[in-house]
């Protein structure tokens, strides 16, 4: 996509209309094209941006043209942010902004006023950066009258130099993880967790103390929930599950600074009940994610859609298939423009893989609202999220008598992923693929008893006792069982059912 496009793809309308203004305001000459340029753009007119600037030697001049929008978008989107955000970190550094322009005009008292206020602010938040400018403004100005005691400030300035060297530590470590966990995803790495985690900590010299705030929870947790989502063995990360638990029940103040830690982490937690299938404690933690999401709008907004796709989950794999459903095209209908791309993806294969468990021809409807392109499915949603959408695509266009769109996806499929899978030693795929091939060529083969025992093996494997593995073999088995998909994937995950 068009990056001027991906950037006012950020704004309203209104913002759209004040942003114009603001070029309007900033053109010193009638003849300046760039609004004319931001239309076209935004009206995808080929021919009209081939005939912006007509001679093949002013190219120079669109691209200068295109750079000058592009930056002016850039500060307007800059200044917006800064005007419209009210979080207790953006008050502390317009306070700073105002302290500082204070003491350069002299006006001392009421600018160290403003300091100690922003000072307060950011300690809260544990913004340590932040802290160090402010401390670092009020050393440059101790000598004046009513600054504070150059002990103290010495003191406090030294003490968040190593508040930052903590941060900075974990940072990098929390870096080092996920790019280990791209080898492990990309390139078929085989790494045990907790010995990467502890050679990770020695390597920075990391703490046991650094280890138990919010934020290394929520660092070491996302790893953890990201290495057994591509292992699709939620039980390899239960340990770090409970010590989270443990953590999280010795914490009974909320504080505002830790929020979207706290949320991230129930999230995790949520997630990892659901996996394990245990479906009544994620949705109590659910809710306690929701409670906190509604402490503050700009999380509630944030995490929304991740709730309701959990939210869905729990209700789709507990037998209230028909809520479910009713859940996500309530979502999906109400998202708005600032939702990220990924939760709405996340939303409409969801309900595209319910709607086709129900043997609904709806899901072919809902299946061709994933337009993007592989390449981006794989950057933004992961390989296993693309390889799994493509399963389902073969599936639901097999389940509806589509064979030969099948067979072509089916190819397609192999073609793209076969080396992918070999080595990552995901054979276990190919080997299903096999069976969907097998039915596609031949139907009646799904009553044959050697058929039906390949595909009720897989159901041997620990590695396929995930709810999403345990579907696409529901799907196979619904052939001969002549039931729909989600009647005998809930008894899978429902054993009373």
């Amino acid at each position: 996509m068009d990056s001027i496009l991906e950037l006012t793809n950020l704004l309203n309308n209104t913002d759209k209309k004040l942003f114009r203004q603001f070029l309007r305001r900033k053109n010193k000459r009638t003849d300046v094209k760039n609004l004319h340029l931001l239309n076209l753009i935004e009206n995808d007119d080929i021919d009209g941006l081939s005939k912006l600037y007509k001679s093949e030697k002013k190219k120079d001049a669109y691209h200068a043209l295109r750079k000058r929008l592009q930056d002016n978008l850039l500060l307007f989107l800059s200044q917006k942010t800064f005007e419209n955000n009210h979080s207790e970190a953006y008050n502390a550094l317009r306070l700073l902004v105002v302290g500082r322009f204070l003491l350069e005009n002299d006006m001392a008292k009421m600018a160290f006023k403003c300091l100690d206020k922003a000072e307060r602010l950011a300690e809260h938040l544990e913004q340590f950066n932040l802290l160090n400018e402010l401390l670092l403004l009020k050393l440059q100005y101790a000598h004046l009258p009513g600054a504070e005691k150059l002990e103290a400030l010495t003191a406090r300035f030294l003490q968040n130099q190593s508040d930052m060297q903590q941060e900075a530590k974990l940072n990098m470590a929390y870096a080092y993880l996920r790019q280990e966990l791209q080898d492990i995803h990309l390139k078929g790495k085989i790494v045990d967790l907790t010995a990467l985690i502890i050679k990770t900590i020695r390597k920075y010299k990391i703490s046991v103390q650094d280890l138990i705030t919010y934020k290394s929870i929520y660092q070491i947790l996302f790893i953890a929930n990201e290495y057994a989502g591509i292992q699709q063995n939620y039980g390899l990360i239960e340990r770090y599950i409970k010590r989270t638990d443990l953590f999280m029940q010795a914490q009974t103040y909320k504080k505002q600074s830790n929020l979207f830690y706290h949320i991230s982490i129930l999230y995790f937690l949520a997630n990892f009940q659901l996996r394990r299938k245990d479906f009544a404690r994620s949705a109590s933690y659910l809710k306690e994610m929701m409670d906190l999401m509604a402490m503050d709008n700009r999380y509630h907004t944030l995490f929304y859609l991740r709730h309701q796709l959990l939210s869905a989950l729990n209700l789709f794999f507990t037998g209230f298939a028909d809520d479910a459903i009713a859940l996500l095209q309530k979502s999906l209908s109400n998202t708005k423009h600032t939702a990220k791309p990924e939760d709405i993806e996340d939303l409409r294969i969801c309900l595209t893989m319910f709607l086709a468990l129900c043997n609904d021809r709806a899901s072919l409807k809902q299946l061709a609202s994933l337009t993007r392109s592989d390449t981006w499915y794989e950057k933004k949603m992961g390989m296993l999220w693309t390889i799994r959408k493509h399963l389902m695509e073969i599936l639901v266009h097999a389940q509806f008598s589509n064979i030969e769109l099948a067979m072509s996806r089916l190819s397609s499929f192999r073609r793209r992923y076969k080396k992918y899978l070999l080595k990552t030693s995901e054979e276990r795929v190919l080997l299903y693929l096999r069976l969907v091939e097998r039915f596609l060529l031949k139907p009646d083969v799904i009553f044959e008893t050697t058929y039906k025992n390949s595909v009720l093996k897989q159901l041997d494997s620990p590695k396929n006792n995930d709810i999403f593995t345990l579907s696409f073999i529901a799907w196979l088995i619904s052939g001969w069982e002549k039931k729909t998909a989600y009647k005998i994937v809930l008894t899978f995950v429902l054993p009373d059912s």
